[in-house]
């Protein structure tokens, strides 16, 4: 595995893909404080610390609607797509003024600035740009 953070995403996509309640991710600080932001901004219901040493992983809880259609009811994941930007052979770094939207606001950006993780809004209201980590809609 070379990049953590797109297995990260990947495990989400496939859970989502299989209606999955649940999904393990192995622990680093760095995708824990992803999860928090996803949590945040209402992507994903929860995001919890397991184990210890090198068993912890992060245990997310996936948020799904529901939608009745001729008697049947249907799971929508609340993360219709989740797009990494910058890669380990292409980083995407950006100023403050140049952080664009996602889905016309319906989606976030989460970018890696000097004072930690934040969304593109915050970012834009500090006042700080920064690596382009993924765009989450």
């Amino acid at each position: 595995m070379n990049d953590p953070i797109t297995d990260m995403f990947n495990r989400i996509r496939n859970a989502q893909a299989v209606s999955k309640e649940t999904v393990d991710i192995p622990y680093s600080n760095y995708k824990y404080r992803i999860t928090e932001i996803l949590e945040k901004n209402s992507f994903i219901n929860k995001a919890e610390k397991r184990g210890k040493r090198l068993g912890r992983v992060i245990e997310i809880t996936l948020k799904y609607f529901e939608e009745n259609a001729d008697d049947k009811t249907k799971k929508i994941p609340a993360i219709t797509g989740i797009k990494r930007i910058s890669k380990l052979g292409q980083r995407i770094y950006t100023q403050f003024k140049d952080i664009k939207n996602v889905k016309s606001g319906y989606g976030t950006v989460i970018v890696s600035t000097s004072k930690g993780l934040m969304t593109g809004k915050e970012a834009r209201r500090q006042k700080l740009g920064g690596e382009i980590i993924c765009e989450v809609w």
